[in-house]
């Protein structure tokens, strides 16, 4: 047995090990091979996203990923841990738990806040480096707010509500952003004077995110000055004490009163990673010296990605950055390379990424972003780079835990988000109460059964009638477009179709095709209320809606389709029923001439089909059981009458009614309250839905 060894659950650590696995799995190679996933905590953090839960934008619980969850149906052992030595010669790793063996050893334990010997930062600043930093910071930001509304000296409230980033790269210009964006709900919650609270962002560079074009790091400074934030450059800071932060000025030493100094300055390898260094050929911080297959320059059985790696590519002044897409392109270059020694197939692969660009958010309504291809870069500000942030953020949970965290993601971000705080605004936020949605949810239950009893009434159990129902709305069309031939065509076909129906079911055809006429006509008269009443309408009736004036208000072809609006009326008499509106696609008429009317086996089959799921429909909507299903089952029969007969404007209303109700509309005052949960606990912990990520909260 080869045991291949994981050191951290960041990044790079996640990425390798799946990727390690899901190679030697496709091989047949995983009974030869352990991997072991080694880390301090059970889940993965979102370190990028850290500045929003300490802001209060998103829970605490969107920034962290359960590792079982990461890695459920997958053969990596998970081992809960903190590493304090690596012993190179025999090959094994010290634990506070134990130790562990290895053949092949991944490091990529990640990195920690760096303080350059600033006195009494490390003791007195907050970080924001984990999941503990974000979840602290924002409990004490609460905190200072809370104290200060109860606090009557002034100068004291002042000192409470002064916060201070050291730093203006990402996490700083992020983290000050999204605090300024904060601090006004806040000060509205515990009726504290806004023009008490300052927000300074310091740093020693020239200018914001200096990785950045020096136009887009101007955009950054404005967009935090609008938001309040004062932004000192060129300025260092040298002390930082227990409610005070020292800052020196052009040789002139400043002594600030505060209680919150956040430290986002700088970052340096793990511990773990700074010990081996000592024994590996590193660089600056603590980063391992690779070759260009990512491996450590002493020991070829040791890989090192992410931020632990330190490679310059050919050609380049600068080694790679640590950033998250280093990470994710070193995880799939150690995984390829691993894979290739441990199968014994394959050449090794050389890194070379292709970093696509980088982007930072000040708040949740504003961002930058420079992307692209290399030779071709683009800068991207407001509104598209909130957009290509988020983009990325959802490609990265679909690799690390499949569609379903996506859906949570969106979820965090737009669906449940509070005051606005995102580039879309509040406009998806969920607002309106659920239970304004239950009577609508029950009457389109109802219509739907209403039509279903309809058609069983009209005989659709009988005889087959899908010939009539599709050729006369058709020929109803045809007529008003001035496609007299077609229409013709039609309405013989249909009216031959009826009569060979009518023919077989009784032997005095003339007398039946004169009440089915008849049966139509009446149809038209009461056209209104069908769904799919344009349909209705015509059937075998259709050489009198042949004849018929209407109005044609559009006629557009698209190529692939085509969108008819028309009134079987002239405008100054048309009500709403009188409006229809088709989309005509071609596949889809093919498709009904081909297959749905193929013969009477088919129609009777389809038009059984129907009626039973239209009578499903609306007694699962009525009893808010299975209502996701069952709305969208709604949709697809809208659509198919849109594309087939049209729709009537006096029933288009179905349509967004269905997509009202299509979320979570069972859970109020519906049976979804009691079965949702109890199909969901039962469905998670199946092992093919856990192995394929078909479902996680």
């Amino acid at each position: 047995m080869t045991n291949v060894v994981v050191i951290g659950a960041g990044y790079a650590g996640v990425l390798t090990a799946k990727k390690l696995e899901k190679r030697l799995r496709k091989k047949g190679a995983l009974e030869e091979t352990k991997i072991t996933l080694i880390d301090q905590h059970p889940y993965h953090t979102m370190l990028t996203e850290l500045h929003e839960a300490a802001a209060c934008r998103v829970g605490e619980e969107s920034v962290k990923l359960d590792l079982k969850q990461i890695f459920a149906g997958r053969k990596v052992s998970l081992v809960l841990d903190t590493v304090t030595k690596i012993v190179f010669e025999e090959q094994k790793i010290l634990g506070e738990q134990g130790e562990y063996p290895y053949d092949y050893l991944v490091l990529a334990a990640g990195s920690r806040p760096t303080f350059y010997g600033v006195e009494g930062a490390g003791e007195h600043s907050f970080t924001l480096w984990s999941y503990e930093d974000a979840v602290r910071l924002r409990d004490h930001i609460h905190n200072c707010f809370r104290m200060a509304a109860e606090e009557p000296s002034e100068e004291k409230r002042r000192e409470l509500l002064r916060f201070y980033v050291v730093g203006a790269g990402f996490t700083g210009v992020e983290m000050a952003g999204e605090l300024a964006e904060y601090a006004p709900e806040l000060c509205k919650r515990f009726q504290v004077k806004p023009e008490e609270v300052s927000i300074v962002d310091v740093d020693g560079l020239s200018r914001t995110v200096p990785i950045l074009p020096e136009k887009l790091s101007a955009k950054v400074e404005r967009r935090l000055k609008k938001l309040g934030v004062e932004v000192l450059l060129n300025v260092s800071v040298v002390g930082v004490g227990e409610d005070s932060i020292t800052m020196e000025d052009r040789g002139e030493k400043i002594r600030h009163r505060t209680r919150t100094v956040i430290w986002t300055a700088g970052i340096e390898s793990a511990n773990v990673t700074a010990e081996a260094a000592k024994e590996l050929k590193s660089a600056g911080r603590g980063r391992i010296q690779v070759d260009e297959y990512l491996r450590s320059l002493d020991h070829e059985n040791v890989y090192i990605a992410g931020d632990n790696m330190f490679y310059t590519l050919p050609g380049e002044e600068q080694p790679v950055p640590q950033m998250v897409e280093n990470a994710e392109h070193s995880a799939s270059t150690v995984a390829r390379n691993l894979a290739a020694v441990l199968l014994k197939e394959g050449e090794p692969e050389k890194y070379r990424p292709k970093f696509h660009g980088v982007m930072v958010c000040v708040g949740g309504r504003y961002g930058v972003a420079r992307g692209g291809l290399a030779r071709h870069p683009v800068n991207l500000a407001s509104f598209f780079a909130m957009f290509a942030k988020h983009f990325v953020n959802v490609i990265y949970f679909a690799k690390v835990m499949g569609w379903t965290k996506v859906f949570g993601y969106l979820k965090h971000e737009f669906f449940t988000i509070r005051n606005r705080r995102s580039f879309l605004g509040g406009h998806f936020s969920n607002r309106t109460p659920s239970f304004l949605l239950v009577p609508l949810r029950v009457w389109l239950g109802a219509v739907w059964i209403f039509e279903s009893v309809r058609k069983i009434v009209e005989g659709w159990f009988q005889k087959p009638m899908l010939a009539g129902f599709f050729g006369g709305a058709n020929a109803w069309y045809d007529s008003l477009l001035g496609r007299a031939d077609k229409a013709a065509a039609a309405v013989s076909q249909s009216m031959a179709k009826a009569a060979d129906a009518v023919t077989s079911a009784t032997a005095q055809a003339a007398g039946a095709v004169s009440q089915a006429a008849d049966a139509v006509t009446s149809a038209t008269a009461q056209a209104g209320g069908a769904v799919d009443s344009v349909a209705g309408a015509t059937g075998a009736g259709a050489a009198d809606a042949v004849s018929s004036a209407g109005t044609v208000l559009m006629n557009w072809n698209f190529g692939l389709f085509r969108t008819i609006f028309v009134s079987g009326k002239d405008l100054a008499s048309s009500a709403l029923g009188d409006y229809a509106f088709k989309v005509e696609v071609p596949l889809v008429n093919w498709f009904v001439d081909t297959v749905v009317l193929s013969g009477d086996g088919m129609q009777m089959f389809l038009q059984v089909l129907i009626v039973v799921v239209e009578l499903l429909i609306g007694l699962g909507l009525i009893a808010g059981l299975f209502t996701f299903p069952s709305a969208a089952v709604s949709l697809i029969l809208q659509g198919m009458f849109l594309t087939t007969t049209g729709l009537y404007l006096n029933s288009v209303w179905m349509i967004f009614a269905s997509v009202a109700v299509l979320i979570g509309g069972g859970y109020t005052f519906g049976l979804d309250y009691y079965v949702g949960p109890f199909l969901k606990k039962r469905w998670k912990n199946t092992k093919w839905v856990k192995r394929w990520y078909l479902y996680n909260d």
